[in-house]
């Protein structure tokens, strides 16, 4: 019988469909890009001059405190109320989120670091730069004797980041480096790194110091306890400072000075040294209102000002200054015996 043309188009028809099925179905599998999750970054990594940085991960917090008057004499006795009531910005406590992951260092940046940068890039410290120095221990300097009656002697150009007053090793904190010296690092460690170094935002310092905490210090509310997990000012450092004896912590941390970098224990994020050892420079300029503004989200800090914010205290520095919801200041050029610094680094630049 002869077959229409429609009869002999049909098996041609469904031997090119079968062909195209197949085709596509090759294809298909051949590109499973879209289906792929995006890799993700390291949880650590190690730069150019050794400093270590943890990833930490996007998420909300409560940032300040909401703690009365009467909660904090009941914790820290031997305080006047005026230092509490001193504490106002610390409040409203209020919900910060932080929406993107990034890395921050896991110890702050030590001396040999600094040198290693100092090395490296020929750049020269604030201190030495303007040939004003720092400031430094002596135990023969009198503050009732001086104008300013500060704890420690300086400005004097024998005082510098090499020289704080007392012997450190290269595994110390650096300190009297300045918010000017810490951005020289990270803008000079992104351009060696094609990276994106920074000091952090006030808002992902505390996130990062709570570690998920939200007690008054990473480790719990009770202000002994820091000597078993932070370098601050206690039984061996009110030693060198018997007139501040009364504001010391009872039990012995080990050290009357800075202890090396990740002496004690990490918080929930894997940091070291979030409280104590050495306060640590922030990008934020500081103003006592801020958080009355400040946005929920991913908050920069005001948009000007005269002062940097420095958090988390040091090696000196008194119970009450240590929570992690404190904050404090000074002008950018300051460099201090008990300031260091801690760089934070996009992690999408890793990616």
């Amino acid at each position: 019988m002869n077959r229409t043309p429609l009869q002999t188009l049909l098996p041609i028809t469904r031997t090119l469909a079968l062909i195209g099925l197949v085709a596509t179905a090759a294809v298909s599998q051949a590109y499973d890009g879209p289906t792929q999750k995006p890799a993700q970054p390291p949880a650590l990594i190690e730069n150019t001059i050794g400093m270590k940085l943890v990833l930490i991960p996007a998420g909300s917090y409560m940032m300040g405190t909401d703690e009365s008057v009467e909660s904090l004499q009941a914790a820290y006795p031997n305080y006047e109320p005026k230092r509490l009531n001193d504490l106002f910005d610390e409040r409203p406590r209020h919900k910060v989120t932080i929406s993107k992951p990034f890395y921050m260092g896991k110890y702050l940046v030590t001396v040999g670091q600094f040198a290693k940068f100092v090395q490296l890039s020929g750049y020269v410290p604030e201190s030495i730069r303007d040939q004003t120095g720092g400031y430094g221990y002596n135990p023969e300097y009198d503050p009732e004797k001086t104008e300013r009656k500060d704890a420690f002697e300086g400005r004097n150009p024998k005082y510098s980041w090499q020289n704080p007053g007392f012997a450190q090793g290269d595994d110390h904190p650096v300190l009297n480096v300045s918010w000017n010296d810490a951005a020289a690092l990270a803008d000079w460690l992104s351009k060696q790194e094609h990276a994106h170094y920074r000091l952090p935002t006030e808002a992902e310092w505390e996130y990062a110091c709570r570690g998920g905490a939200t007690t008054r210090y990473p480790n719990g509310d009770d202000p002994e306890s820091l000597s078993r997990f932070a370098n601050t000012f206690d039984a061996d450092a009110a030693v060198n400072w018997p007139k501040f004896a009364k504001f010391a912590l009872k039990g012995h941390d080990g050290f009357a000075f800075t202890s090396p970098v990740g002496s004690f224990p990490a918080n929930g994020f894997g940091l070291y040294d979030m409280v104590g050892n050495a306060w640590e420079w922030t990008n934020d300029w500081y103003d006592e209102h801020y958080y009355d503004q400040s946005p929920p989200r991913d908050p920069q800090g005001p948009a000007d000002g005269n002062v940097k914010v420095r958090r988390g205290g040091s090696w000196h520095t008194w119970s009450l200054y240590a929570r992690c919801a404190f904050r404090n200041w000074n002008t950018p050029s300051t460099r201090y015996t008990l300031v260091g610094m801690r760089l934070v680094r996009d992690a999408d630049t890793t990616q």
